[in-house]
């Protein structure tokens, strides 16, 4: 199984998940979630231990994110339009998607994990530059990603006349 269907999995999304995360406070709210969890790890220079219960309000809340948030109305926001491309990108063994989106995500995706490295090491040696560095470029990454999934959903929708 691909690591995106076991995450997808994990999180137990359905169709009534989907249509509340792609309520655009969803969307920006999970992608706060990233310096979050960088911050909560880095405070175990200050709180030890206790840099636990962050890091575990933030997992729940990732949990908790793709149904708190009311079910987007219309799909004219940017956002909302992303997240119904991922739902697209996510089938994609079932239902292929242009071989340009196919080989713009894997690169995307493989560019956005390449800052998990300076992530992992500021982490690792408390070096507020190199997360600084990492949840940059994780961000960067992971917005242009969701633009192309936004673009992957717009052009579904026009090549079905909706």
């Amino acid at each position: 199984m691909r690591l995106d269907q076991s995450i997808n999995n994990a999180m137990a999304m359905d169709d009534e998940a989907w249509a509340r995360h792609a309520n655009p406070w969803s969307v920006w709210t999970r992608l706060a979630t990233l310096p979050a969890f960088a911050l909560a790890v880095y405070a175990r220079v200050w709180i030890g231990w206790w840099c636990l219960i962050p890091i575990g309000l933030i997992v729940i809340f990732l949990w908790l994110n793709t149904r708190i948030f009311s079910k987007a109305t219309t799909d004219e926001r940017w956002e909302t339009r992303a997240i119904r491309g991922e739902q697209l990108w996510l089938a994609r063994k079932e239902n292929p998607i242009p071989e340009h989106h196919k080989t713009a995500t894997f690169w995307i995706v493989f560019g956005s994990c390449v800052a998990i490295a300076p992530l992992a090491i500021g982490l690792v040696m408390l070096d507020p530059w190199a997360i600084a560095l990492g949840v940059a470029g994780m961000l960067f990454g992971q917005l242009w990603f969701l633009d192309r999934l936004a673009w992957l959903y717009a052009e579904t929708r026009n090549s079905e006349g909706k």
